[in-house]
């Protein structure tokens, strides 16, 4: 919905909010559900509701509990009977600068008086996180500080220990430092978001008076906005894949026509150089793990040859997909999404040409955000959140490495005639084990973002996994694969409860991006192999239908299970263990870590 993509017009969100939801409630569309607590240190009402807006947009139904106006500390410290039975997914801490206590100005006091201050500012919320965490186990979103409306000293109050900008700031540092060190601790970055929208605007003093808002009410889809990329990331909603235009995106005009010297870009004008920047900020984003293709209207070797060009920072190998051809753009973004293994909607595709947005959003469906000006390009995509940042992985540094290595594999197995041959000539290796801790947030991360090979979707949090890996009645493994091309990484993940002598499989999934090398069949043959070791004797297996999940519809059929029941959006199957024969034959399974 374009409304809801940035740029967005909030006073017309707000306007129009209960349109809005009722339109998006009307999408014949599947959402996870999940349960959000908002604790306020001010109004949060008219927050709550543009977070539904968003959160459904991006394929997340959520249910909400809120605390009493300004009872953030309380609900958190001492907990209600309310919140206690709600067992929220994630707890959201709606606190800024107006919340700040501790902070008093006195000319006169030493430095270590403010330093007391600070400290005991910080333990107030130190306090308060440490108890949600126990107490819940879910992942916590909190506001740092957006700067305050004045400065006493002016220039001065941000480097002086007696000003409160200083103040704000080295508490922001404190946050900052809690974050890095605690897992499922997440900062929403108000200080930055206040800065963008103009702290003046955002400070808006009048609805604080009123209305006890500690922000403009018009900024309040901003704030919304920023907090629903944080939690549909953790629930992997994010993209994953930026397909790219070229002429007058990548660089300005049409290489057709003005050849190689004849496009803009570099830093000879204005628009070169916003162009060059915008190719920068696209590289970035390939070291955070978002896949980079072209969709051009093109021929081949202009394309090749305009990313070749010197003042130019991407290069042709930057990209795992080069489409530059005459078809139309919604093919080629299709045709990348099967050849890289997602699905078509976790592209976003980048096209300066309103009318090919247009064809590609209502053909596929995905997001196409509005670029204009090239000196706004950055500014769009950055502010929309596509690729929210919540874990980082050594996978996801290697993302883009691991897909050029498939597409090897690919030209590699056009030379065999034989499948299985093609599969042994791979000389894979795999490691599969139970659940080790260097290695839960990537098995987080997998159970969050794997939506075709995956026969429940259930998601999990990082607190969630380190539970059922810790506990004795679940059985729970993962699995890493190598072969000749490179290191696949952890592609794999079962989790099974253990009743009676038999094991209940509550997630099997597996990265797309292994899909027909038999990794399946080795995960299979070691999840039996375990539940032999454990006196188990039977293996109950459950698909749940799902938009994108159609593929593993027979799986447990094609591993021999028994189907018990069936309906069109589920299915029960059972395996007798006695006499299992294993069934993986290119694979080697190795104990414990491999040396690439």
């Amino acid at each position: 919905m374009k409304e809801l993509t940035y740029p967005f017009d909030g006073a017309f969100l707000l306007k129009n909010k209960k349109k809005i939801r009722r339109k998006l409630m009307e999408e014949k569309v599947v959402r996870i559900k999940k349960k959000i607590a908002v604790l306020g240190g001010s109004t949060t009402d008219d927050i709550i509701s543009m977070m539904e807006l968003f959160l459904l947009e991006q394929g997340i139904e959520p249910e909400f509990y809120q605390s009493e106006y300004g009872r953030y500390w309380q609900d958190a410290v001492f907990g209600t009977d309310e919140l206690l039975s709600f067992k929220p997914d994630v707890i959201y801490v709606h606190t800024t600068s107006r919340n700040i206590t501790e902070y008093s100005l006195d000319m006169n006091n030493e430095p270590s008086s403010y330093q007391e201050m600070l400290k005991r500012q910080y333990e107030h919320f130190y306090f308060m996180w440490e108890k949600l965490s126990e107490v819940y186990a879910c992942p916590i979103i909190q506001n740092n500080f957006e700067y305050p409306l004045y400065r006493t000293q002016g220039n001065r109050d941000c480097w002086d220990y007696r000003g409160k900008v200083n103040f704000i700031n080295r508490l922001n540092l404190m946050l900052s430092d809690y974050a890095s060190e605690h897992e499922g601790f997440y900062i929403n970055d108000i200080n930055y978001i206040s800065a963008c929208y103009g702290l003046d605007k955002w400070l808006e003093p009048s609805y604080w008076y009123l209305y006890k808002y500690a922000l403009n009410i018009y900024a309040i889809p901003e704030l919304s906005f920023n907090v629903s990329n944080i939690i549909k990331s953790l629930f992997g909603q994010n993209k994953k894949a930026l397909a790219l235009d070229l002429d007058n995106t990548l660089w300005g005009g049409v290489i057709g026509d003005d050849g190689v010297s004849g496009i803009d870009i570099g830093m000879e004008t204005a628009a070169a150089e916003a162009y060059r920047a915008f190719q920068q900020y696209i590289k970035e984003q390939k070291q955070i793990g978002v896949m980079l293709s072209i969709c051009s209207k093109n021929d081949y070797d202009n394309a090749v040859a305009g990313l070749e060009h010197p003042d130019g920072v991407l290069k042709p190998d930057d990209f795992l997909c080069i489409k530059a051809n005459w078809e139309p753009k919604d093919v080629n973004v299709e045709n990348i999404a099967h050849e890289t293994g997602i699905l078509p909607e976790s592209i976003v595709f980048a096209d300066d040409n309103p009318a090919e947005r247009e064809i590609v959003s209502s053909q596929l469906g995905i997001k196409t955000p509005e670029l204009d000006n090239p000196e706004d390009y950055i500014r769009i995509i950055d502010r929309n959140g596509f690729f929210e940042v919540t874990a980082f992985t050594s996978d996801d540094l290697r993302r883009n490495e691991m897909y050029q290595q498939n597409a090897e594999r690919a030209a590699v197995c056009r030379q065999y005639e034989n499948y299985s041959d093609y599969l042994l000539s791979l000389e894979m290796k795999a490691v599969i084990e139970g659940f080790r801790s260097v290695y839960i947030p990537r098995i987080t991360q997998l159970t969050n973002k794997s939506n075709q090979f995956n026969l429940t979707t259930k998601r999990y949090t990082q607190q969630e996994i380190e539970k059922v890996g810790n506990d004795k009645n679940h059985i729970c493994l993962y699995g890493r694969l190598i072969d000749k091309f490179g290191d696949n990484g952890i592609v794999s993940v079962v989790i099974g409860r253990i009743e009676d002598s038999a094991l209940h499989i509550e997630l099997w999934l597996m990265s797309c991006r292994v899909l027909k090398r038999d990794m399946e069949f080795a995960m299979l043959d070691s999840l039996v192999q375990e539940c032999q070791q454990r006196n188990i004797n039977k293996i109950y297996g459950y698909y749940y239908r799902t938009k994108k999940n159609a593929m593993v519809s027979s799986l447990f059929g094609q591993f021999g299970f028994e189907q018990l029941e069936a309906d069109e959006n589920r299915s029960k199957w059972k395996l007798e263990l006695s006499g299992y024969i294993n069934k993986n034959k290119v694979i080697m399974v190795e104990e414990g870590e491999m040396a690439i």
